[in-house]
């Protein structure tokens, strides 16, 4: 095997080492307290973790076991994907028109905190040749958190809420009350893995915010009445929502790809807790936007990391699709869509990447 190969697999398995150490002084450090320059992140780390400790409570314990899935359920508002919602979503299909709304995958593309995104091609070919017919082949190396880079889709498995004192695993709850305790391994989750969730084919809403707002900035959070402001200039129904549905938000945040990096991980606008109820009372099955979590990045609420997540994820068993693409579905303007989605059933992970597509 070659020696350059040998060595970067080496330095790619040190590197996701520190991984989730350096994740989480991000999380603390850079979100609770708000976006801050990288040099500040360490500083701010104790600050934060007493931030978190005085948040709100979130700590009631009347959203397990699932009123809809039962106390068993492992699939969350996937549970919506029924034959008559794939019937409903087909009369949406009018010219057949496929979008991709996912991003291509590369080393180069906006990572939260230190995560990882690196391929390698073994050798140039791989392999062969094989037989009279001179066959070769290429294949490659990933290293990367499947779930949690790029285009990424949030699994139930993925956030929790921690409810005891720090370290209890018996108390930190994710979805249908499951414990740390007793899904989390070194080797993938027992429980609540990404394999559990059923295809996505359903009717999907976008919500072109930025049409609204204009640029928007990090820590603006969208409002409900936002959202309406967003339907009437569309010519959109808030009636057309139905459960099981998905909704996506457009807030322009997605132009920094890959052109303006650190601003774009730096925090972004989204939705908060007022959007996320509403989602909730709406019974959509998941949200999506253009930017890294769908929600408001810092919080306005100081207090607060990722609250939408805990509710929407966590409480709610609704699923979050993040960093996507709706360029050309508003370039056509598309707002409404059959959203397909597959997560790759890859056993005890916590999300998946993959390609989405809208067909109008």
């Amino acid at each position: 095997m070659d020696s350059r190969y040998l060595q970067d697999k080496e330095e790619l398995k040190q590197s996701a080492q520190s991984v989730d150490e350096d994740r989480r002084a991000f999380l603390t450090a850079g979100l609770v307290g708000g976006a801050v320059a990288a040099g500040t992140l360490v500083a701010g780390v104790a600050h934060a973790q007493q931030q978190v400790a005085q948040a709100p409570a979130l700590s009631d314990k009347g959203w397990w076991p699932n009123p809809k899935g039962g106390k068993d359920d492992k699939s969350g508002a996937s549970n919506w994907m029924t034959p008559a919602k794939v019937l409903d979503t087909v009369k949406w299909i009018k010219d057949g028109k496929v979008y991709r709304i996912g991003r291509v995958y590369e080393a180069g593309m906006p990572k939260f905190g230190e995560r990882v995104f690196a391929l390698r091609i073994p050798g140039s070919p791989t392999g062969g040749p094989f037989g009279t017919n001179k066959l070769v082949y290429h294949d490659e190396y990933l290293s990367t958190e499947i779930g949690q880079t790029g285009t990424q889709f949030d699994g139930l498995g993925h956030i929790g809420i921690q409810m005891g004192k720090d370290g209890d695993k018996n108390e930190m709850r994710y979805y249908n009350g499951v414990t740390e305790q007793e899904m989390a391994t070194a080797y993938g989750l027992t429980k609540l893995g990404v394999e559990h969730v059923k295809p996505f084919f359903t009717r999907g809403h976008l919500f072109d915010v930025e049409a609204v707002k204009g640029n928007m900035e990090a820590g603006q959070e969208i409002s409900v009445a936002d959202l309406r402001a967003a339907l009437q200039k569309q010519n959109m129904q808030e009636a057309d929502i139905k459960e099981g549905d998905a909704v996506f938000f457009n807030t322009g945040w997605g132009k920094l790809w890959n052109k303006n990096n650190d601003k774009f991980n730096s925090g972004e606008p989204g939705i908060g807790l007022e959007v996320a109820k509403w989602c909730v009372d709406k019974g959509v099955c998941l949200t999506g936007a253009d930017q890294w979590a769908t929600e408001v990045v810092p919080n306005p609420d100081k207090n607060l990391a990722f609250a939408v997540h805990g509710e929407l994820i966590c409480k709610n068993g609704i699923f979050n699709h993040e960093n996507l693409d709706f360029t050309a579905l508003i370039a056509d303007r598309k707002y409404q869509f059959a959203y397909i989605f597959s997560p790759a059933p890859i056993k005890g992970a916590t999300g998946s990447n993959g390609g989405p597509i809208a067909v109008t």
